[in-house]
């Protein structure tokens, strides 16, 4: 129970099927209690369906997490009926289909910018906002969800590579930031899952054959793995870990061919 009551907003959440679900319940089987975040207050009935397994957690719409103005209000909301929090998880990510399925080169202007700020630009503001409105309780821990992609060419993945490898820019920088206050910022590169995302990857499934083949444990990585993973660097058991990149992929990353 390395999470034994630890508050843990959770931003991003859409499935069952999700890192952000795989990260909840290992949070929730170490103690955790859980805040989320959602888009779209249509998705309201099926959200609370959803993380109604998770005993007295509570959820908030957010439709704009790279919004300043929409973050600020929902936090705010968050603080105020739940206290300080202890930790943030950060699942949120975005990139045009046609940016995905076609050349890297062809990405247009709006795209590039779009997939920067949503997957890169949100966990900077969720942090800036965090520590602004005096969210975090002291020693807590910020976690982001990034991928490979960020520093080798995987095809299909395009301009969603450049905007993890600002998200893992910032998590660096983040980290030396908040560290003046005690609190620690990482990153969960997990190895390719079949979530709702994943399909808008053109061929992703040869990719989930290529690492069964080639990752030094021969199977590919489960939200469940991925969850804890985060839900220790959530934890004290991290607590000398900061601006770090920790792959959870059954060791894909290592190999050379």
């Amino acid at each position: 129970m390395i999470l034994k009551e630890k508050k843990i907003l959770i931003m991003g959440i859409r499935n069952k099927w999700s890192i952000a679900y795989g990260v909840a319940k290992a949070a929730y089987e170490n103690g955790a209690k859980l805040i989320f975040t959602y888009m779209n207050e249509e998705n309201k009935d099926k959200i609370e369906a959803l993380i109604s397994e998770f005993k007295g957690s509570k959820a908030y719409v957010l439709d704009g997490a790279s919004q300043d103005t929409l973050v600020k209000e929902t936090f705010l909301k968050i603080k105020e009926e739940n206290g300080k929090i202890d930790g943030i998880v950060h699942a949120i990510a975005h990139a045009n289909t046609e940016d995905l399925h076609h050349d890297f080169i062809n990405t247009s202007k709006e795209g590039f910018a779009h997939a920067c700020d949503v997957s890169s630009y949100s966990f900077v503001l969720a942090a800036r906002q965090a520590k602004e409105l005096a969210l975090l309780n002291e020693n807590a821990s910020l976690v982001t969800l990034t991928y490979h992609g960020s520093t080798k060419v995987i095809d299909n993945y395009n301009v969603m590579g450049v905007a993890k490898a600002a998200l893992e820019a910032s998590v660096r920088y983040l980290a030396e930031n908040l560290g003046k206050e005690g609190m620690r910022v990482n990153a969960v590169s997990a190895g390719p899952i079949k979530t709702l995302s994943a399909k808008g990857i053109k061929d992703f499934g040869s990719v989930l054959t290529v690492i069964e083949e080639k990752a030094p444990l021969h199977k590919n990585v489960t939200t469940e793995q991925v969850g804890n993973v985060a839900t220790f660097l959530l934890s004290h058991m991290s607590d000398s870990i900061t601006g770090q990149v920790v792959y959870a992929d059954n060791g894909y990353n290592i190999m050379g061919i």
